[in-house]
């Protein structure tokens, strides 16, 4: 996308779909050394409350250094499977809503569209309610 996809609206914008339809590929750490990726529907929040009853650990947003190192990609560009590193993933069972959305596909300006139902297949993901 020549226009850049950085953020979940400036992807909406360049697909022309709902802001809801955009997957942030958020890394997280729990218990300080087990990191995890969190997919989250574009307008909503990741929980680390939720997050942290989720792992059963407490539960912070990895530094933007790490996220290349771990995941193999950028910040901004982080997709939802391809990883570096094996990651576990949680999925915000919001995105089930949608047919069609929309994940990052490894740099900051570009894009795939799929099902969610294969979003979460695809990545293994486990579907739960971690959004506020």
């Amino acid at each position: 996308m020549a226009e850049g996809t950085r953020t979940a609206h400036d992807a909406a914008s360049a697909v022309g779909c709902d802001l809801e339809q955009i997957v942030k590929s958020l890394l997280f750490v729990a218990d300080q050394n087990r990191y995890f990726l969190a997919l989250v529907s574009g307008p909503r929040r990741a929980s680390t409350s939720k997050l942290t009853s989720h792992w059963q650990a407490p539960v912070t947003m990895a530094k933007a250094k790490d996220a290349e190192r771990i995941t193999g990609f950028p910040v901004g560009g982080v997709p939802p499977v391809g990883h570096a590193s094996p990651l576990d993933i949680v999925m915000d069972q919001h995105l089930l809503a949608h047919d069609i959305v929309w994940a990052a596909a490894g740099t900051a300006d570009t894009l795939f569209p799929i099902s969610s139902a294969d979003l979460a297949s695809i990545s293994r993901a486990e579907v739960a309610d971690i959004t506020e």
